[in-house]
């Protein structure tokens, strides 16, 4: 009992140093700081693969092509299929859009298990400048976007922009329980990674880059098969000598109301993916869980201690982990506003362990109600075979 309390002990403590660390790092990161840099307005291709719709989809779209920036900018938005109900938005959009450079293009006879950029692959060969832009269906951004993201282009050894993302809209307890991954979590942890090495991923929400970069890279043919496309672009960019760039203002993802189930797939697929991506890192990662330790440690210390330091100290760990969760959550939101109740922090840390283990043993990902096979390279095959 003594060794299980100094071990679980151990444990706690350096999950409370590493969530703090975290907390540290995001800090004294500017979010929400408008970097646009007067008479810097290079053109930009938009391209944006899309698939259904949602009550949000209309509005989404539509603040793309609503974009006050002051050089040219194309927007492709690729569809698989005509019958889609997004085409009928995107026409509309096109059409009280009139000054806007944009149009609607059907991908046909995609290739490849990841859809999204297999439309890609055909947007692309239609953009007609040097920097492009790729953004997920359900990302909302202001006006003013699209000067702040290229600015940091002005210096010419960055090939690649990215953005954090938020969770916009949590309609559900299930999707509070994701934000407070996303909104809380997954940013803090990015630039905690920032503090040790240069970053080599990107984001996938919006992601802008250098024409010559991708096709250095192998243009997004290379990545069809590819889960976490993303990352895959932004490590082949990086490891051929280029630097990323974080952009400090956030974009919003509004996604349809998820229930427990679907959330957890969802959860469980970035899991897996991360741990195809960065396996050491990710086993690793379950020792960062600063609610799982301190409330293992909790009943061992009343059990093995004489003194309440002990479970006081886990008490502490557990309150500043919730803490800082919800600073990081605030700071997140330009409202500085909470989506997430405090009793939601420990309850996605526990789920997390679960996840943790699910990532571990499968080698399966349930993509737009479809099961794939991932491989572990990064590929993925969809397990009936077809496409």
């Amino acid at each position: 009992m003594n060794f299980l309390n100094l071990f679980l002990g151990g444990l706690a403590t350096l999950s409370f140093f590493l969530a703090f660390w975290q907390w540290f790092a995001a800090s004294r990161f500017p979010l929400h700081r408008n970097n646009a840099v007067p008479g810097f307005a290079p053109a930009v291709s938009i391209l944006k693969p899309v698939k259904g719709a949602d009550p949000s989809t209309r509005e989404s779209l539509q603040s793309w092509l609503r974009q006050n920036y002051a050089g040219p900018v194309e927007v492709l938005f690729g569809v698989s299929d005509t019958d889609d109900p997004v085409c009928e938005i995107i026409r509309a959009l096109l059409v009280e859009n009139p000054a806007a450079n944009a149009r609607l293009v059907v991908c046909s006879h995609l290739v490849g298990a990841n859809t999204k950029v297999a439309k890609l692959v055909q947007l692309e060969k239609l953009a007609q400048h040097d920097l492009i832009l790729i953004c997920d269906a359900d990302v909302r951004v202001a006006a003013d976007f699209l000067a702040s993201l290229v600015a940091p282009l002005r210096d010419e050894k960055i090939a690649l922009v990215n953005c954090f993302y938020r969770l916009a809209n949590p309609v559900t307890t299930a999707m509070r329980w994701e934000a407070v991954a996303v909104n809380a979590d997954f940013w803090s942890q990015v630039l905690q990674s920032a503090t040790l090495k240069p970053i080599d991923f990107a984001l996938g929400a919006a992601i802008l880059l250098r024409r010559e970069a991708l096709v250095q890279a192998g243009n997004f043919a290379a990545l069809v098969d590819c889960l976490a496309d993303d990352y895959q672009l932004g490590n082949r960019i990086a490891k051929s000598g280029r630097t990323i760039a974080l952009c400090p203002i956030i974009v919003e993802c509004w996604d349809a109301p998820m229930n427990w189930r679907q959330v957890w797939n969802h959860q469980l697929r970035w899991a897996r993916t991360i741990r195809v991506c960065q396996p050491l890192p990710y086993f690793f990662s379950i020792l960062a869980n600063a609610s799982l330790w301190p409330l293992l440690w909790l009943p061992v210390s009343f059990a093995a201690s004489t003194s309440v330091c002990a479970p006081l100290a886990a008490v502490v760990f557990l309150l500043a982990r919730i803490g800082f969760a919800q600073n990081l959550q605030r700071r997140f939101t330009p409202e500085r506003k909470l989506v997430s109740p405090a009793w939601l922090v420990p309850l996605k840390d526990m789920l997390n362990t679960a996840i943790w283990l699910g990532a571990l043993t499968g080698n399966t990902v349930e993509w737009r109600g479809r099961k794939l096979k991932l491989h572990r390279e990064g590929t993925l095959i969809f397990e009936d075979g077809g496409r």
